[in-house]
């Protein structure tokens, strides 16, 4: 009876157009009112996490004075001046102390951290772990070293955010394997470093702890995801860092910072005790690795890090110890190469920095050959894309619930949710104008089923079986090949994910892959980069070559294995460290190693070595690839379709793609 006198009483006010438009105002002030609240409470998350970061460098600097003030003689430049190889032996045998090193380099990574904005945290249990290191029997390969860890690697009593709000305050209740492991071995984690808002980027932004810089350019990106480690080992405020990679994101870092990094074979590590808002993805393979600044640390790494420890602690990874004889061989080697995979068309730099490197590896004994990977547009678009964004990017943009997206990942977040249908219409409407864009979005929609998925993952399968067999048709045993770079400017790498080709193909194969730098870029390069084209003159060809026109960058070359078998790591290892061998060998023009921590020194009229943005190449593949598809011989006939591509194009503006 209550329930029919109410409606007797609001029936007469629906006709009402005042009453009516209320509603509606009350509504959208409703609706308003609680995004603004909404957006406060993750501004408060945020602003927590930023104090939080504050006060625990307040406390890692404190330590460092103290420690300063209490021993006036300790020799910090000549410990920051010593190679991992150099101090794990100066520890070993005594003349330098666990405490002088790890308090060195906690006040060397305030430092760098002051100037890149680079570190996220201070483990503050390293203190208790140096007492520990100090009181083991047998002294570790890693005794005494400094290491630091990838925000998302988890470390107890510290927050893993991936960049992200809703991970913020989840406080990690054990160490991941991998920092086990390292501590079982006598390093000593001690700081965690900043990475891109998802890591599904490789610029170094989140709006938690904001953007890394390179170093070595304050107007570069260090790369990412794992740029904060990039920028710290770069700057001299780590010997060590563990970063992952599933597309690039160890050895982008690498190249953009002129650092050594490996990318090893999937499952040679453990992941377990590692946040990823993509969890359960595994159509490509994404690790953990080792970054540093020269070869030799790199090896040190992985022969500590595949121990029986790891082994124990996580059975699912093959026990497989380091193979020292793998590593010291000498044997010649038979290398295939490449220059372009006929996706990104490298730079005149990145091209004359894989010959180069290819020449001096001829001449010092080893066998160089010709080798074009198979199908790397179908590899990209349908294998890579299609795979790790299996679910129509259905998981990523979850993640974003209850956060907000940082600036420089806007462009790729906004084009991951579309919705499959409208994805489809631009891709059917761009594809006679502009083919790369239009697959790269069919392929955003993802599978679409269970079974689309079986049969995506069983077409990786087919493609990595073609690949092995041109592979040992050619009796291969290593590829030098590109990375990307130079190092772009803040907020170019959300608007050129699809750049990765020439370091994603190696998770899809899920081989290991090696970064070393070789050269830096001459004033011919950028003379010849003024005719830069692309192999597709597309509005991504004309944003790379937008970025590449900034000048004086560091080249890297990128060494990747015969094939996916776990032994094949440390062949990397000694190919990447022959190469770092055979650069420094022939003087500081092509050598960087050495050089880095001069770069900011240089003249900067020297436009070769002033910056160091540095440069992928693009190895050489001995063949003439001509762009897919000339833009004036079809729109002659095709204006109609033109028209629409730009319509599109104008709809897509938001996505910083035309």
């Amino acid at each position: 009876m209550t329930l029919e006198r109410l409606w007797q009483v609001l029936d007469p006010l629906w006709a009402d157009p005042r009453v009516l438009s209320a509603l509606f105002c009350g509504s959208a002030a409703a609706v308003v009112l609680l995004k603004r609240l909404g957006h406060r409470r993750i501004q408060q998350k945020m602003e927590e996490a930023r104090r939080a970061r504050d006060l625990a460098l307040e406390r890692m600097e404190k330590a460092a004075r103290r420690f300063k003030q209490e021993n006036p003689g300790t020799q910090t430049a000549h410990i920051l001046s010593l190679t991992m190889v150099e101090l794990a032996e100066k520890l070993k045998e005594g003349s330098l102390s666990p405490e002088s090193v790890l308090y060195s380099y906690m006040g060397k990574a305030l430092e760098v951290n002051r100037e890149v904005n680079c570190v996220i945290d201070f483990i503050h249990g390293c203190e208790d772990q140096l007492q520990k290191v100090k009181q083991q029997k047998e002294k570790g390969l890693l005794y005494g070293i400094p290491v630091s860890i990838k925000d998302h690697i988890d470390c107890k009593g510290h927050v893993s955010s991936a960049g992200l709000v809703k991970f913020l305050g989840q406080v990690k209740e054990e160490d991941s394997v991998i920092v086990q492991v390292l501590k079982s071995q006598g390093a000593i984690p001690f700081v965690k470093t900043n990475i891109p808002q998802t890591m599904i980027n490789y610029d170094c932004s989140n709006l938690i702890f904001g953007q890394t810089l390179n170093p070595l350019n304050h107007q570069k990106t260090p790369g990412g995801s794992s740029g904060g480690e990039g920028a710290l080992i770069a700057g001299g405020g780590s010997l060590l860092g563990i970063g992952s990679d599933v597309a690039g994101s160890i050895r982008l870092p690498s190249s953009f910072c002129g650092l050594c990094g490996l990318k090893p074979t999937g499952f040679r590590i453990s992941k377990l005790g590692v946040i990823s808002p993509i969890t359960g993805m595994n159509s490509v393979i994404g690790m953990l690795g080792p970054i540093a600044r020269d070869v030799d640390s790199l090896a040190l790494c992985m022969k500590a890090l595949l121990c029986e420890e790891m082994f124990r602690l996580d059975p699912t990874v093959p026990p497989i110890p380091f193979d020292e004889e793998v590593y010291t061989s000498s044997k010649p080697l038979r290398i295939g190469y490449y220059e372009e995979d006929g996706y990104f068309q490298p730079s005149p730099s990145m091209k004359r920095a894989v010959q180069q490197t290819r020449k001096l590896l001829q001449e010092a004994g080893h066998t160089i050959v010709p080798f074009a990977p198979p199908k790397i547009d179908y590899m990209v678009d349908e294998l890579f894309t299609r795979g790790i964004f299996s679910d129509g990017a259905a998981h990523l943009v979850d993640s974003f619930k209850g956060d907000i997206v940082d600036p420089n990942l806007k462009s790729q977040f906004n084009t991951y949710k579309l919705p499959a249908l409208v994805k489809r219409i631009l891709a059917i409407i761009l594809k006679p104008i502009y083919p790369r864009i239009a697959r790269d979005l069919s392929a955003l929609c993802g599978v679409g089923s269970a079974k689309n998925l079986w049969d995506q993952h069983a077409a990786v399968a087919v493609y990595r079986t073609e690949f092995i067999a041109k592979w040992r048709k050619q009796k291969l045993d290593v590829i030098l090949c590109p990375v990307l770079g130079p190092a772009f400017n803040h907020g170019y790498a959300g608007k050129l994910f699809a750049a990765t080709s020439y370091t994603n193909l190696y998770n899809v194969l899920n081989f290991p892959a090696g970064v070393v730098p070789v050269s830096t870029v001459t004033r011919a390069d950028e003379e010849e980069l003024k005719h830069y084209r692309g192999h597709y003159e597309d509005p991504w060809d004309k944003r790379l070559k937008e970025d590449e026109t900034l000048k004086s960058r560091l080249l890297t070359a990128n060494t990747v294995p015969s094939h996916g078998a776990a032994g094949n790591d440390l062949i990397i290892l000694r190919h990447a460290a022959e190469v770092s061998e055979i650069i420094r060998s022939v003087g500081p023009d092509l050598c960087m190693m050495e050089d880095i921590g001069m770069l900011r020194t240089e003249e900067p009229t020297n436009l070769c070595i002033a910056l160091a943005d540095s440069s992928c190449i693009a190895g050489g593949a001995v063949r003439s690839i001509q762009p897919i598809y000339s833009n004036g011989k079809f729109l002659t006939g095709c204006l109609i379709l033109r028209l629409l591509a730009n319509v599109a194009l104008q709809l897509l503006v938001h996505f910083d793609w035309n």
